[in-house]
């Protein structure tokens, strides 16, 4: 595959592109900002093997919190905690006969992976984490182990729409399990636009930078009829709602308004939907499982990393200048924690003007 289809493949996602450019640019800013919420970040979540630990998962660890935390430590410039982490992944979840992570890890059972499936953001995260860190600490190898990774992520975790060639191919959610009769279960927010236009850019992957666009799109369909769920079918004949998964915009869902923030992409509507849902709420509290239907709260929080993405899409919606990002908490659970360190990297990189006041 040639440079020219790469880039006929990504054209809807031009400014992804420019987002990442931008981002090089803002690592000292990254550093000097953020260094304190990072170090509270590491203290509470990851401990000194490199495992980063889901508190209220059974103190279990998972293939999206290794790639996130080695996200974070690449992007924050941490290189001792990045080797730590990609230490721990690769002899404890990297066990597959491909590159690809199983996708959870269990410290008090007897076998610690009792499940080799991958999820595919996981996966996507780690690349796109060895990738910033090969650029980052000048460590060519892992390069290498991103580009085999998104070999692997292509061969396995992206399909075909059913609905023929005139859709864009999507990201599943892992290599096995998620294929049904009429065509496929598919989670949107598994897809970080910028991740995938990143490491399709860099390992000339037109087909990944395609499902970037189609999960782009797929997102702006769901979002006429309200907030984005957690979980979709995707049929030949359309998407609807998936047996069995939920269909409110939940703690899976929430990260999709953080990721196309991220990405550039402040004017998507399902930025607006989750923002619309928020602002139903009073003062200090966080929609954190929304009907679809109705954009009613059906289960709220006051933990800071979840005010902070809330904050972050409202901002960005009403064009403010400054936003009600809170300070960070230590406190915080793993998983609104990472939500709260990624809000504020999101707004650096992406979102100058809703700079917390």
């Amino acid at each position: 595959m040639n440079r020219r289809s790469l880039l006929s493949g990504m054209a809807a996602l031009v400014g992804l592109i420019g987002t990442a450019a931008a981002t090089s640019a803002q690592t000292l800013g990254l550093e000097a900002n953020l260094q304190d919420v990072w170090l509270a970040w590491r203290t509470a979540n990851l401990d000194a093997t490199g495992r980063v630990i889901d508190q209220f998962q059974r103190n279990s660890s998972h293939s999206e919190g290794q790639g996130y935390g080695l996200l974070l430590a690449a992007t924050l410039g941490d290189q001792r905690a990045f080797e730590r982490m990609e230490t721990w992944t690769r002899l404890n979840l990297a066990i597959r006969s491909d590159n690809l992570m199983a996708w959870r890890w269990f410290p008090d059972e007897p076998v610690k992976v009792p499940d080799l499936n991958n999820a595919s953001d996981g996966d996507l995260f780690r690349a796109w984490a060895l990738l910033r860190a090969a650029r980052r600490f000048n460590i060519p190898d892992y390069r290498q182990s991103a580009k085999l990774i998104v070999s692997d992520i292509v061969a396995s975790c992206i399909a075909r729409h059913p609905g023929g060639a005139d859709h864009d191919p999507l990201l599943i959610p892992g290599a096995e399990g998620f294929r049904t009769e009429a065509g496929f279960i598919y989670n949107p927010c598994y897809a970080m636009p910028l991740a995938m236009t990143e490491l399709a850019t860099e390992f000339d992957v037109p087909i990944l930078a395609q499902a970037a666009r189609g999960a782009v799109e797929l997102a702006r369909t769901l979002a006429q009829d309200g907030v984005v769920p957690d979980w979709v079918e995707v049929t030949p004949s359309g998407v609807r709602a998936a047996e069995g998964f939920s269909f409110d915009a939940g703690y899976e869902a929430m990260r999709l308004p953080l990721y196309l923030i991220w990405s550039g992409l402040k004017d998507h509507p399902a930025v607006l939907r989750y923002a619309e849902a928020q602002e139903r709420l009073g003062a200090g509290l966080v929609a954190t499982v929304i009907d679809r239907e109705t954009g009613r709260a059906l289960s709220t929080s006051n933990d800071p990393g979840y005010r902070a993405l809330s904050a972050l899409a409202d901002c960005t919606v009403r064009q403010s200048v400054g936003s009600q990002i809170p300070p960070f908490s230590s406190s915080s659970p793993y998983y609104p924690g990472t939500l709260q360190l990624f809000t504020m990297i999101a707004q650096i990189e992406a979102s100058p003007m809703c700079i917390p006041i």
